[in-house]
């Protein structure tokens, strides 16, 4: 699939504000975040900022960005519409425990109930934008068990790795909070092993002999062009990076994604003076590693359409 930055901006920069966000509503209530109201007016502006930021990224990349709103109404039958609901939905609370806890500074009732909700809504929201790719059955990069956990764990992944950051940059790091990140970064690397892995050994179900339903009579071939130049459906759906590109891809997301984080987050476990440093080349290294994870989930995809122009799999 034809990798739009709008999309990834989107899913990478929203993913990791409700990850943050999910963090600062368990456990600021809770009273483990600084007892300081700068700190907690800067994360959560941070937080609601990555998110507010992100979802205008995805109505932007609409065709008619001014019908944005015909999308919500058809939840019943769309993950893209469910998306958006569980987003307006989400900032309720979030406004609601951003005020309590944030600019009232007080971790009591209203706060705790509406950081619950929030972080329920988080979760949510970052569960239904997997779901508008996993439930895409002709892409097998997408149609598959991997893509929730990956997408979940990536964010509550980033958004651990920056609560990290300023924990460091208010001189408030935690030993028990850098271990967290440590266990984050390896679950969302494996899991993104694991999905990598399932896409390169893992057929997909459809065929040129499924497709086309000739298979009975042997193999499929390609005879000639349904179009004697690219298209629309080409462009978009059959968008093809090549395996040595891709494999160098990977291993920069790899390194810059996870390994460098982690090592960072190590670094900031065993040698305290250097944690405001490596911490915050965590963080950066994080978001430069995540947005060529998700441009290789999209420009890695391939629609079981480019079958009927000569693919001979997807």
């Amino acid at each position: 699939m034809h990798p739009a930055f709008s999309i990834i901006f989107f899913t990478t920069a929203a993913g990791a504000g409700y990850g943050l966000l999910l963090l600062l509503a368990l456990l600021g209530p809770a009273g483990l975040l600084p007892d300081s109201r700068a700190f907690a007016v800067v994360s959560t502006g941070l937080a609601l900022g990555l998110v507010a930021v992100g979802l205008l990224s995805s109505v932007i990349h609409l065709g008619h960005p001014e019908r944005a709103w015909r999308a919500v109404s058809q939840w019943k039958s769309s993950w893209l519409a469910r998306e958006g609901v569980a987003a307006l939905v989400t900032f309720l609370p979030a406004a609601i425990f951003a005020v309590s806890w944030a600019l009232l500074g007080r971790t009591g009732a209203v706060a705790g109930a509406s950081g619950i909700a929030t972080a329920i809504g988080a979760v949510v929201t970052v569960a239904c934008t997997a779901m508008i790719y996993a439930s895409l059955k002709p892409i097998h990069q997408w149609h598959n068990s991997w893509v929730l956990p990956n997408y979940l764990l990536l964010s509550a992944m980033t958004g651990a790795v920056l609560l990290n950051a300023l924990l460091h940059l208010w001189r408030a790091g935690r030993p028990e909070f850098d271990a967290l990140v440590l266990v984050l970064i390896a679950l969302s690397g494996l899991a993104k092993e694991g999905y990598w892995t399932f896409i390169g050994t893992i057929p997909a179900a459809s065929t040129p002999e499924t497709a086309t339903g000739l298979g009975r009579w042997g193999r499929v071939r390609f005879l000639e062009s349904p179009h004697s130049e690219p298209n629309y459906l080409l462009k978009e759906m059959g968008f093809a990076i090549g395996r040595k590109h891709s494999v160098r891809l990977r291993l920069i997301a790899r390194t810059l994604g996870f390994t460098l984080p982690l090592l960072a987050t190590v670094l900031a476990l065993g040698l305290p003076a250097a944690a405001l440093p490596a911490s915050l080349l965590a963080a950066l290294a994080v978001a430069l590693g995540i947005i060529i994870e998700r441009w290789l989930f999209f420009a890695e995809a391939r629609h079981t359409v480019t079958l009927y122009y000569g693919a001979t799999t997807v």
